[in-house]
């Protein structure tokens, strides 16, 4: 269910209190929820993954992104959750994979990862990061 983006980046589809569990025995030491609350009925909120988190000893971040896009606080916060998780995997999800994925290619082409490698590393891990790359190429540092 977690998708590779690197060897220390996951991603996935909303995950449940039980998939915690899954996601420290891959060596997670940090969950990202790139999705708000209540976005759609039955899903489980942040509150609840977050408790099962640090009950099993892995950091959690929140840093939710809505389907109105980016701001730069979001790559702020993905950037410090990125920089927090050095000593094992981070494992980011939302409702699909997709909109952790976009946020995780803009904030590493923002540190100065080359798009074409990012791209190919979410292509690799079956997700298009066609609809920011325009924004990619305009955030990598000249």
């Amino acid at each position: 269910m977690f998708r590779k983006l690197t060897d220390r980046i996951l991603v996935s589809p909303q995950i449940t209190v039980e998939q915690v569990a899954e996601a420290r025995a891959q060596g997670v030491t940090i969950i990202v929820n790139n999705r708000p609350d209540d976005e759609e009925p039955g899903q489980t909120n942040g509150a609840a993954i977050e408790a099962a988190a640090k009950a099993a000893g892995i950091a959690y971040v929140a840093v939710p992104v809505s389907h109105g896009g980016f701001a730069p606080w979001q790559l702020d916060g993905m950037a410090q959750a990125l920089e927090q998780g050095t000593s094992g995997k981070l494992l980011a999800y939302c409702r699909s994979g997709t909109r952790s994925t976009l946020l995780w290619a803009l904030t590493r082409a923002r540190a100065g990862d080359h798009p074409d490698v990012l791209a190919a590393q979410a292509a690799a891990a079956g997700y298009d990061i066609s609809p920011v790359r325009q924004i990619m190429d305009t955030l990598k540092p000249q």
